[in-house]
């Protein structure tokens, strides 16, 4: 059966986990597809909300201020998420067999293209 993961294959796949091969197609669309990198933000705070959860219940204070300790961290996780996108989407290809390439399927066909528009003006000077 093909498709989207199960929610346990998915919390799986989120921490960095394998999933199955019915599932590769899904898999290059979570990472390369339209919605790749809004995606890929939210399965990594996904991954931190365990960390939110134990800074906001572990910590005493008011309301007010662990929220914003909380936010701070969100803050963090989004900057340190967004710098390893590229790395973390060639990570998770390789896993699943799907290549090496960081590019999302948008900006494959931009690189396609550029290479294509690239080689129509040169291509009379290589001969």
């Amino acid at each position: 059966m093909s498709g989207r993961p199960n929610p346990i294959q998915w919390v799986v796949y989120a921490y960095g986990g394998t999933l199955p091969e019915s599932k590769r197609e899904w898999v290059r669309n979570d990472l390369t597809g339209r919605t790749a990198t809004l995606r890929h933000l939210i399965r990594s705070q996904f991954c931190f909300l365990p960390l939110y959860l134990v800074m906001f219940f572990a910590f005493g204070g008011e309301m007010w201020i662990r929220g914003l300790m909380v936010l701070l961290a969100v803050l963090l996780a989004l900057i340190f998420s967004a710098s390893y996108m590229d790395q973390n989407r060639v990570l998770r290809m390789r896993k699943h067999g799907l290549g090496n390439s960081p590019l999302t399927q948008r900006q494959q066909a931009r690189a396609d293209r550029e290479k294509e528009r690239y080689e129509a003006v040169y291509a009379d000077r290589r001969g």
